[in-house]
């Protein structure tokens, strides 16, 4: 028998290099373990100093507890650690760091010295290890209160894991980016980072939120601070606060998402799914939402210890937590109308009286509403004249989408006046351009509309409130299908009976493995029922819920709402323009249309100015 065959103990330096292997993946991670013992620590200031990349140094300094002299050897072991004591002290963990392993780990691939002193201590103390040299030496040591860790030739020991280090300027990238994330989650902490004796941040702690969002600017730029949303509820024992961007300031890729669980920056497909579905009315295809966003909790009700670099987090109760966050999401970006963006005029760019003589006397008041209001004279047929769009074509639609037009396109209630000592939001119309865009005047300046997209997110979401108000109604089918389940699969349609019956399913259970589908939504008559059950029940079992049923009758209404929209050159009066800016400000979700595309612009007076190098 060979010696590999033969089981034997692996020495702690081997042992600690397979940990590193876990944890060190590149200087960024060093960087992310370092900075979570400082925050532990209760540092309020901590310096950040790398140099090529953070491969050659990566210096860590914090004014925290510091650590006691004769525990600085111990703070070199494995699974030695003051964060946790018993398994009670895991379920319901708050600190950042609690597996005991990083230095450890570290100390394994580089050299590694670590300086501290506490505020009871005469003196500091420095403990050094490095690579093979695994017994630590300590010694007297130049500190003041807190703890520094340098860590110098990264990987030098194990030549090919250094071999799968990028460049320097990749490396630092990554390291920034861990900085940038840390700095986010503790607003109250000061951070300075410098690369290769270059400052690169100087944050300081940030205690109202002013500040708070001058470091979130600094971090992400001040265009995501113009375009974010503030948020903040509380719900059931959840606080779900932070800022989220409109969908106009979407991303190529997801570069600019940032959620954390109770002050731990996480990345979670539950917490995904959510906000993917909070934005799927609004955004652009293939484009990524931006957010700075803090979820807090009872630390029992979460379960950190799931991963080794503890980016992954398990819930106790995903379901409740799912629908929280889409329900506040959801609500915050559909509450926003065009008076939120513009309801703050520059004090020397209002109009002249002499603009507004005629609609601040009301000419538009009590107008119609795009003359498209009036109900059609078939349930059954709705011509393509009376909604405004080429009168050569015309659209079909059985009884129950008939009714739901029928309710959309009833006047709302009220009147839609407007007082005569303001101006609305998007102001009133002057023009139209080339049968497309509306041309209005505001208090700002000059508004631009797209005209058949704006009208065609205002029918869309009179669907969905009369489709939600009529309910979904079933079809039962000729012939039930049958469909092969596993019996997990089984368990849960049973468990989410009552949930498919809302939706206009009826499902029956024929045995372990299989079930009929004996009736489905009537407005998705024409979807494939088994693999629409396989894929609701796929996500139920992830996610805890799904929302594919609704997704597919939406995608329906949008489509009867882009036929029903008023198509371009497709003259429109004055009062109809009005009509329809006025219906754009009190209809949820009017700044993007059903595509995810902007349904309207402004051009305020200083940007017209510069057009015209007006003031130079």
């Amino acid at each position: 028998m060979s010696n590999t065959a033969v089981i034997h103990l692996l020495s702690p330096l081997l042992a600690n290099q397979i940990a590193a292997g876990e944890v060190v993946e590149r200087p960024a991670s060093v960087a992310k373990e370092l900075l979570e013992n400082a925050l532990d620590a209760g540092a309020n200031r901590i310096d950040i100093e790398a140099e090529e990349g953070g491969v050659k140094l990566l210096r860590i300094r914090d004014n925290g507890r510091g650590i006691a002299h004769q525990q600085l050897p111990l703070a070199l072991e494995r699974h030695a650690t003051s964060k946790i004591v018993e398994l009670a002290d895991l379920e319901g963990v708050s600190t950042l760091g609690f597996r005991g392993e990083a230095l450890a780990s570290i100390s394994s691939v580089s050299r590694l010295c670590l300086t501290s002193r506490t505020a009871d201590a005469e003196q500091a103390w420095q403990v050094e290890a490095q690579g093979r040299q695994m017994e630590p030496l300590v010694q007297p040591a130049a500190h003041p209160q807190g703890t520094t860790v340098q860590v110098s030739d990264l990987f030098y020991n194990t030549p090919a894991r250094r071999k799968f280090l990028r460049t320097e300027r990749t490396e630092f990238d990554h390291l920034q980016e861990v900085v940038k994330r840390m700095a986010l989650a503790r607003f109250d902490v000061a951070f300075h980072l410098r690369h290769n004796n270059r400052s690169i941040y100087a944050l300081h702690s940030a205690t109202d939120e002013q500040s708070k969002a001058r470091r979130i600017a600094q971090l992400l730029g001040d265009e995501f601070m113009e375009q974010a949303l503030p948020i903040d509820i509380e719900r059931n024992g959840l606080r779900l606060w932070g800022w989220v961007g409109l969908p106009t300031f979407s991303r190529s890729q997801a570069d600019m998402q940032y959620f954390y669980v109770n002050g731990r920056t996480v990345r979670d497909k539950l917490v995904g799914h959510a906000v993917r579905q909070a934005y799927r009315d609004v955004l652009y295809g293939g484009r990524f939402p931006a957010f700075v966003l803090y979820l807090e909790l009872d630390p029992n009700k979460v379960d950190v210890n799931v991963h080794p670099t503890k980016h992954e987090v398990r819930f106790r109760d995903g379901r409740s937590v799912h629908d929280f966050l889409y329900s506040a999401l959801n609500r915050t970006l559909a509450e926003v109308r065009p008076g939120d963006a513009v309801s703050a005029p520059a004090s020397s760019q209002m109009l002249a009286p002499s603009a507004v003589t005629g609609v601040m006397a009301g000419e538009f008041a009590g107008q119609n509403e795009l003359g498209l209001r009036d109900s059609p004279t078939e349930q059954s047929n709705i011509s393509a004249r009376s909604f405004g769009y080429d009168s050569r074509s015309t659209v079909n639609f059985s009884a129950p989408q008939s009714q739901a037009y029928q309710a959309f396109t009833a006047p709302l209630m009220g009147e839609n006046t407007v007082a005569e000592t303001e101006i609305p939001p998007l102001g009133y119309a002057i023009a139209q351009l080339k049968g497309i865009y509306i041309l209005a005047e505001n208090q700002l300046g000059l508004v631009l509309v797209d005209m058949h997209a704006a009208h065609e997110r205002v029918m869309y979401e009179r669907l969905k409130t009369a489709m939600a108000q009529e309910g979904l109604r079933g079809q039962p089918l000729l012939v039930p299908q049958t469909l092969s389940l596993s019996a997990r699969e089984i368990d849960c349609a049973e468990q989410n009976a009552q949930w498919f019956n809302q939706l206009g399913f009826e499902l029956q259970t024929l045995g372990e493995e299989s079930i009929a589908i004996r009736q489905i939504p009537a407005l998705l008559k024409q979807a494939h029922a088994a693999d629409l059950v396989q894929a609701v029940l796929a996500d139920l079992m992830e996610y805890g819920s799904s929302d594919r049923v609704q997704a597919h009758i939406n995608e329906l209404l949008a489509t009867m709402s882009c036929h029903g929209a008023v198509r371009a050159n497709r003259q429109l009066s004055i009062a109809e323009m009005n009509a329809l800016l006025r219906d754009m400000e009190i209809t949820e979700r009017s700044g993007q249309c059903n595509h995810g595309r902007p349904t309207w612009t402004q051009l305020n007076m200083t940007e017209l100015d510069a057009l015209f190098l007006r003031g130079r």
